[in-house]
């Protein structure tokens, strides 16, 4: 079962957006990831297996404050 995870990331310029892509888009089990939210400031990763509090870290490291929102089940069918 795929998961959704949401995370909100305090990004404040568009080369910090494309790292947080960059580093979504890099981690095993991803099929999709993209931006939600008003200001373009939360993370959307939906795959299966993925390790979210990992990738929390990573964006932490890289990109700067990231807060897991919410990790949900996604029906692919």
């Amino acid at each position: 079962m795929a998961k959704k995870i949401l995370i909100s990331v305090n990004m404040r310029c568009q080369k910090c957006r494309s790292a947080a892509l960059k580093i979504g888009g890099q981690t095993t089990g991803v099929t999709f990831v993209g931006l939600e939210g008003e200001e373009k400031d939360q993370v959307v990763v939906i795959g299966e297996g993925v390790d979210a509090a990992g990738l929390v870290l990573r964006l932490r490291k890289k990109v700067g404050f990231a807060d897991l929102i919410s990790v949900t089940d996604v029906d692919t069918s």
